[in-house]
């Protein structure tokens, strides 16, 4: 049976971007690391007779990936696991791999998953679903210090008042473990103001959390660095984001523009490594966005940016936090 896009529950933002910058090729083989709702690896088995290898944490992700495998005649495959390993559970070297970073619509839209306040549920958060391994953002909530709360906020949430939120968690706890996605959010809600228009005082919050919890920069750096051991020359890397920290980190990449050690001080400048072969060179300048069209049917793409590059010969970089601008929070080793 043949596979088309629409047979996806939803269309991922920046669709005909995303393939025109893979460009594949019959005989390819592709790998979607986020695979989600499939959107993307239906497009790339549509666009050409080629195989594609999905990835995903999340196990109802799996479950439509195994949905598709049944429907793509031996092209498509699902692997769970995370796409920072993928490099270790794919042996053969890749066309093109795309990445889709951060929560899924469909993850936001299950309350029982806890990553919106939009619906009440248990404040969980985890990509791997309740039960797994780790900590949930309840457990985090109510174990980190105030210092740590703050922390996470301010860098995963890149909230300014993070220390009064942190305050107001942990004096809230005091009296009741915090355990359900609303009841979170209307502690925020009390502790700052109301900003702009049909924007929630707790977005960032709940967005600082889900990045703590899934690890997800980490995630992000190592992913990058594991495409960029598994590419060979010519292969082809898409990767689209969805707010400034996991652009910021991708231009990053992208460009090359490595910091060398930190300076002795810190009113002194960045040092840098000297000029190196890059190893990507870019498919286009800087990144693509959504157009109106596509802004009009989803609201969802106005954040979203598209960054694509062709691997070269370079060696692989042993990267490091400092390299992609990360906070101290993250790391990068596994």
């Amino acid at each position: 049976m043949s596979v088309t896009v629409s047979d996806s529950p939803h269309i991922p933002v920046l669709l005909a971007e995303v393939i025109a910058a893979l460009a594949p090729v019959d005989g390819g083989l592709y790998i979607d690391g986020t695979f989600g709702a499939g959107g993307y690896s239906r497009a790339i088995l549509a666009a050409a007779k080629c195989r594609v290898i999905g990835i995903d944490r999340d196990p109802d992700a799996q479950a439509r990936g195994r949905d598709l495998a049944a429907l793509a005649d031996g092209r498509f495959q699902i692997m769970p696991g995370c796409f920072a390993d993928m490099d270790q559970l794919v042996t053969d070297a890749p066309n093109g791999i795309v990445l889709d970073i951060g929560v899924s619509s469909m993850q936001l839209d299950q309350a029982e998953r806890g990553f919106s306040f939009q619906a009440d549920g248990p404040l969980d958060m985890r990509m791997e679903g309740a039960g797994a391994d780790g900590q949930s953002a309840a457990d985090v909530v109510n174990s980190a210090s105030e210092t740590e709360l703050a922390d996470i906020i301010y860098y995963f949430g890149e909230e300014r008042l993070s220390r009064r939120i942190a305050r107001a968690l942990v004096a809230a706890r005091l009296t009741a473990r915090i355990e359900r996605t609303t009841q979170l959010a209307e502690i925020v809600a009390r502790a700052v103001p109301r900003r702009e228009p049909g924007r929630h005082p707790a977005t960032k919050t709940f967005q600082a959390l889900r990045i703590h919890v899934n690890d997800e920069l980490g995630q992000l750096a190592r992913g990058l660095a594991a495409a960029e051991r598994l590419l060979p020359e010519g292969a082809r890397l898409a990767v689209v984001t969805f707010h400034s920290l996991e652009d910021r980190v991708v231009k990053r990449f992208f460009s090359g523009d490595e910091a060398d050690a930190a300076p002795a001080s810190r009113h002194l400048p960045m040092q840098r490594k000297g000029p190196a072969q890059p190893a990507f060179n870019p498919v286009f300048r800087g990144h693509r966005s959504a157009g109106p069209v596509e802004l009009a049917a989803n609201p969802r793409a106005r954040s979203a940016k598209l960054r694509a590059g062709i691997r070269t010969s370079a060696a692989p970089r042993k990267l490091a936090a400092l390299d992609l601008g990360l906070p101290d929070l993250v790391r990068i080793a596994a």
